[in-house]
């Protein structure tokens, strides 16, 4: 973390991380910068612009909901099915 914190506070002055300086960081070290980033950028969640297909799928899936289409699954059987390999 101290090394982390030294990163974020060189880049005040220096611009931007680089890649190969993540690329240098331990597994916790950027497990703990991605957690920063989806902080800060939970924090103001209007200024991350949605594409236009996500606003699609959703209205897609509405209508299956309203139309009584859709298929709902239980916990036990999402867990099964995000264990499963995919094609």
């Amino acid at each position: 973390m101290a090394r982390l914190a030294l990163l974020l506070s060189q880049r005040s002055h220096w611009g931007m991380i680089q890649a190969a300086e993540i690329e240098n960081m331990g597994l916790d070290e950027r497990l703990q910068t991605m957690e920063l980033l989806w902080a800060s950028l939970a924090r103001a969640p209007d200024a991350v612009p949605s594409p236009d297909w996500h606003g699609e799928v959703l209205a897609r899936r509405l209508a299956k909901v309203e139309r009584g289409e859709a298929e709902f699954l239980t916990i036990p059987e999402l867990k099964e099915r995000l264990q499963k390999p995919t094609r």
